[in-house]
């Protein structure tokens, strides 16, 4: 790089700092926010637990609640029980829709999660509550719309929830703070790969 190219780097740099600095001290907003992480890509769950990991480094409290998963064991939640003084977990589904094939059991099963999750919701130390999956359980309409959204949305100012899984509603993304669609580009499952310790699980 020669200096005229350094120089011009440098005064590019300076001007955009400028641009930037304006644009973060614009924001004056603080509360808590709702954020749904969907889309036919991998990573919605593992995208809320890194946003979990980090509230957790800050002192945080936080609450989960799957509502699909069933008991079998995650990496995920085996790392985060060395944060038990801080993390309330609650495993309340059964495993996969196509394993129970009992839509009835799935109902009831996404009920009891759905008031595990509002009575964590009024949890005045909880900071963060992720509700994995829970956009699966509204998809099969296994819980009211309305009623979720509606909660959601009368959540306490400081409390901020993500809402992970495919398919999600276009009323809850419209209700949403951030919404992040994850795009499949190439998955090594159609390649034959099968889904392995440490990072499916």
């Amino acid at each position: 790089m020669t200096l005229d190219e350094g120089a011009r780097h440098r005064a590019k740099m300076i001007k955009r700092k400028e641009v930037q600095d304006r644009e973060v001290a614009s924001k004056t907003v603080e509360k808590g926010l709702l954020i749904v992480n969907t889309g036919p890509g991998k990573g919605k769950s593992t995208a809320a637990f890194g946003l979990m990991l980090r509230a957790l480094g800050r002192g945080f409290n936080v609450g989960v609640v799957q509502f699909i998963k069933g008991a079998r064991e995650t990496g995920e939640r085996l790392a985060f029980e060395r944060f038990s003084d801080q993390i309330e977990w609650h495993t309340m589904g059964e495993g996969f829709t196509w394993e129970t094939q009992d839509r009835a059991r799935d109902v009831a099963a996404a009920e009891r999660a759905w008031a595990q999750a509002k009575e964590l919701m009024e949890r005045e130390n909880i900071r963060l509550l992720v509700l994995d999956e829970l956009n699966i359980a509204l998809r099969y309409g296994y819980l009211d719309l309305a009623e979720i959204i509606g909660t959601l949305s009368r959540r306490r100012n400081d409390l901020h929830i993500v809402v992970t899984g495919r398919n999600a509603k276009p009323e809850l993304m419209e209700a949403a703070d951030l919404v992040t669609e994850m795009t499949l580009v190439k998955h090594h499952f159609a390649a034959g790969v099968k889904a392995q310790e440490g990072i499916e699980f």
